[in-house]
């Protein structure tokens, strides 16, 4: 059982709202109107870790432990959200979410496979690190700095949790979670040629809903967030290659074979899934 050992781990680890965020350096004359919008819509899509929590614990139900380890997970997620609406209560009051707005990110997910949906949030947890850590560097006012590099870290620490609960799968059903890895993997990796930036709050998640079941379109802004890359924070070329380099790294651990490209990744998706094929093949009858 691994939650035991991550909630120590994360607890040692773990920022005090109160005493670990510098409020008394704010600087006013270092935020502007637009900087301030981009924290409202980071704080909503932070709340949407209560429906995704929901959706984990639904579709995990054969798995006590990391349902466990969802307690950990929701709480600093939620926290996420707290300590970037306490920063606009206390310095612009008129961009605080409001408890509507909050609760337009709450819906259901459909049900989908444990593993894919296991490596999807492992890939988005180590995309969110570097969102992060480049809208720490593009803020320009000290306290909202400090925030965003520790919701970074945070965000680095989960990816390694989910990495541990992923090296337990492969070691349950071996080639069974190698390929959905692998399959989640290179999609997650190859987001520049998907034109958009995949994470979990921009793939769409409830069939019914269509074309409205990503929390990214309701939010307030639902266009919001590709400006923030683009044009904002400017998460260009290098800070993409970041992300794939680490998906690709913390892929070749886990695979114990190194994977240095999106080429290996696919020619590695592909010798599992005939793996997989070769397994399941039915005998024909003896003659």
């Amino acid at each position: 059982m691994l939650y035991p050992e991550l909630f120590g781990q994360l607890e040692k680890a773990r920022w005090n709202m109160a005493d670990d965020i510098p409020w008394a350096d704010f600087d006013g004359s270092r935020l502007t109107d637009e900087q301030a919008h981009t924290i409202k819509m980071n704080a909503i899509t932070e709340w949407s870790a209560l429906p995704a929590t929901e959706m984990f614990l639904r579709d995990n139900q054969h798995d006590s432990d990391f349902s466990a380890f969802m307690s950990i997970w929701f709480y600093e997620e939620q926290k996420h959200a707290l300590v970037l609406m306490e920063y606009l209560r206390r310095f612009r009051p008129e961009l605080c979410p409001t408890e509507e707005e909050l609760h337009a990110v709450r819906f259901e997910f459909d049900p989908a496979p444990p593993l894919e949906t296991l490596m999807l949030h492992f890939c988005g947890e180590v995309r969110l690190t570097q969102w992060y850590r480049c809208a720490s560097e593009w803020h320009t006012e000290p306290v909202i700095k400090a925030i965003y590099k520790h919701l970074s870290q945070d965000e680095a620490r989960h990816g390694g949790a989910y990495l541990k609960y992923m090296k337990k799968a492969i070691e349950r059903f071996g080639n069974e979670a190698r390929a959905a890895f692998a399959k989640i993997g290179l999609l997650m990796a190859s987001s520049a040629r998907s034109g958009k930036p995949l994470h979990p709050t921009n793939l769409h998640v409830n069939e019914a809903l269509f074309p409205n079941d990503t929390v990214q379109s309701r939010l307030p802004d639902p266009e919001w967030l590709e400006d923030w890359l683009t044009r904002q924070i400017q998460f260009d070329e290098p800070w993409e290659a970041r992300v794939v380099g680490g998906i690709l790294r913390n892929l070749s651990n886990l695979f114990e074979r190194p994977i240095e490209t999106i080429q290996a990744l696919n020619r590695y998706r592909k010798e599992v899934a005939a793996s997989l094929k070769e397994t399941h093949a039915v005998p024909k009858p003896a003659v």
